[in-house]
């Protein structure tokens, strides 16, 4: 049975996602302040998934998401965010935070967020390994089960999603994915409106991997999507 964790200081979203959550044949456990999530969590590895409120009592969302990105890499973290907080949900992702949602959100949509979540968690555990661990292009190498990107000798530091976006363009590189693909393939889930995430992400992406000397890997197609442009030697 997958275990999430919840940190959130209002009783009723916190009841309301442990209510809902449960339907969903998933364990629960909530906390209401983050110096005690924080306690627990860097101390635990029982469990999945961390749904983080960004604005806790005690200490704060984002930090929390920093830490526990550098402890546990493979852990999934889901934030949630307020409806104007745009800069906390971008600073969120920067840190490591695998999605987020924004208040007021819908719980069937929550429930598909989560679950979404969760198929990363259950294919990355399931999947076999390979040998076939770097994707090597002109001034790009990609270590996959290191998770590390080298950018002109260089590491560079990507996010989990954004790692997972990159290794998907370029192990296909030359197609083009439009959003809605890649909110399918790499987000695990395809929902109207956060066709915005993905262009996010692909702009962070493109900032990080931006060199003078170095060519544009992640380009447009306009009026169909994005594609990984495999630099010729």
């Amino acid at each position: 049975m997958p275990r999430i964790i919840v940190v959130e200081d209002d009783p009723a979203i916190g009841e309301m996602l442990e209510y809902h959550l449960k339907d969903l044949n998933y364990e629960i456990q909530l906390f209401d302040n983050g110096l005690d999530a924080k306690h627990y969590l860097t101390n635990h590895d029982d469990f999945d998934l961390v749904i983080l409120d960004i604005m806790l009592p005690g200490y704060n969302g984002l930090d929390l998401c920093r830490e526990l990105r550098q402890q546990k890499p493979d852990i999934m973290i889901l934030l949630l965010t307020s409806l104007d907080g745009e800069a906390d949900r971008v600073i969120g992702l920067e840190l490591g935070a695998d999605d987020y949602l924004t208040k007021p959100f819908s719980i069937r949509e929550c429930q598909a967020r989560v679950k979404a979540l969760l198929r990363r968690v259950q294919r990355a555990s399931s999947a076999p390994k390979t040998s076939a661990n770097q994707l090597s292009f002109d001034g790009l190498e990609i270590n996959i089960e290191q998770h590390e990107v080298i950018l002109g000798g260089d590491s560079i530091e990507l996010t989990a999603r954004e790692f997972d976006l990159l290794k998907h363009l370029a192990e296909n590189a030359g197609n083009v994915f439009s959003r809605h693909q890649l909110l399918d393939t790499v987000w695990g889930y395809s929902h109207d409106g956060y066709e915005h995430t993905v262009n996010t992400h692909i702009n962070r992406l493109r900032k990080k991997l931006k060199r003078p000397d170095l060519p544009d890997y992640v380009q447009t197609v306009w009026g169909v999507g994005y594609k990984f442009v495999k630099p010729n030697k």
